[in-house]
């Protein structure tokens, strides 16, 4: 599974979280390529929750 892919999952707006927090996409994004998404999620579980509400994904981007 892709970083995006993941986000997506998560209802999280990939492109406007890169933009808007770079460092913190980048350092997610290498961190998520060492480890199992349902890890990922275990270790990150309470800042994705803040990061989803920043950047929530409208819901014509998740069907498409």
């Amino acid at each position: 599974m892709e970083f995006e892919e993941y986000l997506k999952g998560k209802k999280i707006d990939s492109d406007a979280f890169q933009k808007a927090d770079h460092g913190r996409y980048a350092e997610w994004e290498d961190i998520f390529k060492t480890m199992h998404p349902e890890s990922f999620t275990a270790q990150k579980k309470f800042l994705i929750n803040n990061i989803r509400r920043r950047y929530h994904l409208n819901d014509q981007a998740i069907s498409s």
